[in-house]
């Protein structure tokens, strides 16, 4: 390596960024884009990408021309930069954000070779204009930024992506450097081939942040308040609050400022101007949390940020990995807790099928859906689990830095019932997915394997009895240790390994972790939390008392107060009928109803052991939510149709029902006969309801499995009517 070169980048990256070495991998990097080659660069967020590209152009005869995919994005790096030189021409962006007169300097500073970074949206690149510019330039060469935005297998696939090779041949043939900070290895083969960049030379850096913490929270109507317990107990802390709507984002925002915390909404359909200042504002330290959609966040140089909370499930591993990885990029603390539920993943998948999509794309967004909802779910370390997904394995037993490692989840012997499971893969000859093959090991008679006469195989049933749970894990861990995989061609199809086929010859010591009999899901989820956790002995006296007034009422537990409202009374403390009130899911009526000996029991225990309550935690509403709630109320009172009600709100229909759950689990009496009467049969309503009689539960997962062939919109209005006859 040249010694001149070497010594003018360690000047150019003291100078320019005030560093004196450089990180893992960059100066290998730098040097092949200097040489001339294409490059492909897999960093993981917080590793330095930027710099890779940003330094080569310094020192470049020409202009760098960067395809970066977010305005965000590229107004922070610009900043950046020009904060950096003396002149602001260093660096420019082009996107539809720029007035006529702004677009003009650029191609000004452009054509007079003063501009060494041009900061572009692959939707501006294609432009004539914008491509008959860059053929009048020297290009020094080309930076394809969130480059796993190109390839249908990625978390943010963008169309006008996979143009970029053509336009770029089009305007003059240069090195390309594509940088991604998630990618699977099927995702990077094809940014590699849509580039025309096969035989790049390509960097790779571990994927494992030590210090980022991963929790799994059950999410449920506490989740409010369990998230404004963690952002109050991390006091002068950053944290972003990811949500998957624009509408959950406003709300979630006005609720924490209704609290006393600093936090702004972010999203896509907020003014470009607003949004601006937003990013800066929390940049610079002025608010504490900003609530965002995917649209914030990527290339956003905040070295402390110190959680990173999912308000929803992501859609994808990379999506999961990419948002966490914002957290502690100064190798800092950094906690990433994300909040799971079936009913988003459902959800999410309805959304598949409501957007058009060809079934291929509709399939690869199931297998990327499938994927999260297994990691959720699982007992196996998280941090392994995300290293194998990307390619990468991790040796160690156990992190002890995420929820699953600190829980100590015992190990089981499994040898034998991973024999049985690859013999039975075998027998499916590689054709079935996760779903279909735990219900053909389990003796499952579904209409598929009727369909297919899987159930005349001799598996069929060869794991019956076993925990469908357990049967899960075993695969996971099957496909973590490499006895078998998943063909991505045929959609996550599960196939034996030859590692897989050698196990079934010589089968040896093979153990998965479980989560302990004796830890229930209340008391796991408390004890892991370190956001001011319900009082376990509180929460016990409290849940005893709901299942004896349930008894005298003749009524299943939950209808009484849901588990989310002992949890926060075991929190708070409420002493008053007000104080009540502000539980998560105890309105007026249902307070009022139920209340009093539930207040006489906690200030009893309040005063035997001397507790100091704390007031200043109580959760408060915001008075948009209970607008729509009042506006929902008397459109049903009026016996408005659901359908127009959600329409009206710009609701889907899911999101309705979580509306008007919401208001009758807090105790407020609606009717609903007339909706219900009009699109259920008679005899499924009497079926569905006869069900949550007998019910300990109100699970909706439990009672789909239990009812059968009912739709989830129709469990979900029986379940409204049966709470709101029998509780409110």
């Amino acid at each position: 390596m040249d010694n001149d070169r070497i010594a003018l980048l360690h000047k150019t990256l003291k100078h320019f960024f005030g560093f004196d070495s450089f990180k893992e991998l960059q100066l290998d990097i730098i040097n092949s884009v200097l040489d001339g080659h294409d490059t492909f660069v897999l960093m993981p967020t917080g590793g330095g990408k930027s710099l890779c590209y940003q330094l080569p152009a310094l020192i470049s005869e020409g202009t760098a021309v960067i395809i970066s995919p977010l305005i965000a994005l590229m107004k922070n790096q610009v900043d950046s930069l020009r904060a950096c030189s003396e002149h602001d021409s260093i660096a420019h962006f082009m996107n539809s954000s720029l007035t006529r007169a702004q677009l003009d300097e650029v191609h000004e500073d452009l054509r007079s070779g003063a501009t060494k970074m041009l900061y572009v949206a692959p939707e501006s690149l294609t432009k004539k204009e914008n491509i008959e510019l860059l053929q009048e330039i020297k290009v020094s060469f080309y930076a394809v930024d969130e480059a796993h935005c190109i390839s249908e297998w990625g978390h943010d696939f963008r169309p006008e992506y996979r143009r970029i090779r053509d336009v770029v041949d089009a305007i003059m043939r240069r090195p390309i450097i594509a940088l991604t900070a998630t990618a699977t290895p099927l995702v990077r083969e094809d940014i590699q081939k849509s580039l025309g960049m096969e035989h790049a030379k390509v960097f790779s850096s571990s994927f494992n942040r030590p210090n980022l913490y991963y929790e799994i929270r059950k999410k449920d109507e506490g989740i409010d308040a369990d998230i404004i317990k963690f952002v109050k107990s991390n006091p002068n802390k950053t944290g972003i609050v990811y949500c998957m709507s624009r509408q959950t984002v406003e709300t979630f925002a006005e609720v924490l400022q209704a609290n006393h915390i600093k936090a702004l909404p972010y999203h896509a359909g907020i003014d470009a101007k607003v949004r601006v200042q937003t990013q800066d504002a929390f940049l610079n330290e002025e608010i504490d949390v900003i609530v965002a959609t995917i649209a914030f966040g990527m290339g956003i140089d905040k070295p402390d940020v110190r959680y990173v909370i999912h308000y929803d499930i992501p859609k994808s591993m990379e999506s999961y990995y990419q948002e966490t990885g914002r957290a502690g990029r100064d190798d800092g603390e950094g906690k990433c807790i994300a909040y799971f539920s079936m009913e988003d993943i459902k959800h999410m998948d309805k959304l598949l099928q409501s957007k058009k999509k060809s079934n291929s794309e509709t399939e690869v967004g199931r297998l990327l859906l499938s994927e999260i909802k297994e990691y959720a779910e699982s007992p196996i370390c998280r941090r392994k689990i995300l290293l194998h997904y990307f390619g990468e394995t991790y040796g160690q037993d156990n992190c002890h830095n995420c929820d699953n490692c600190k829980a100590n989840h015992k190990q089981v012997e499994a040898k034998d019932t991973l024999q049985k499971v690859l013999k039975a893969l075998n027998a499916l000859k590689g054709e079935f997915k996760t779903d279909y093959v735990i219900d053909f090991v389990s003796g499952e008679m579904t209409a598929d394997i009727e369909n297919y006469k899987h159930d005349q195989l001799d598996e069929f049933g060869i794991c019956e009895g076993e925990d469908e749970e357990l049967l899960e894990t075993i695969l996971q861990q099957a496909e973590i240790d490499g006895y078998i995989q998943k063909n991505t061609e045929k959609y996550g199809a599960l196939e034996i390994t030859k590692t897989g086929k050698a196990f079934m010859k010589k089968p040896k010591s093979f153990k998965v972790s479980t989560p302990d009999d004796e830890e229930s899901e209340d008391d796991s989820r408390a004890s892991l939390s370190d956001s001011g956790a319900a009082d376990p002995v509180m929460y016990s006296i409290l849940k005893d008392l709901r299942r004896k007034t349930a008894r005298e009422k003749n009524l299943p537990p939950y209808v009484i107060f849901q588990d989310a409202s002992l949890q926060d009374m075991a929190s708070y403390y409420p002493i008053t009928m007000e104080e009540l009130q502000n539980i998560s899911g105890v309105g007026r009526s249902k307070a009022k109803k139920y209340g009093a000996p539930f207040l006489k029991v906690i200030m009893q225990y309040v005063e035997e052991n001397d507790i100091q309550r704390p007031e200043d935690m109580r959760i408060r509403t915001v008075p948009n939510k209970s607008k729509l709630k009042v506006a929902i109320v008397q459109l049903i009172d009026r016996k408005v149709s659901l359908e127009d009600i959600a329409n009206t709100h710009n609701l889907d229909f899911s999101e309705l029902l979580d509306e008007i759950e919401s208001i009758v689990y807090s105790g407020t009496k609606i009717n609903l006969d007339y909706f219900i009467d009009d699109v259920m049969d008679e005899d499924k309503v009497e079926d569905i309801y006869e069900y949550f009689k007998e019910s300990e539960t109100d699970d909706l997962d439990t009672a789909m499995s239990e009812l059968g062939d009912c739709e989830e919109d129709e469990i979900r209005l029986v379940r409204l009517k049966f709470i709101s006859e029998m509780a409110n």
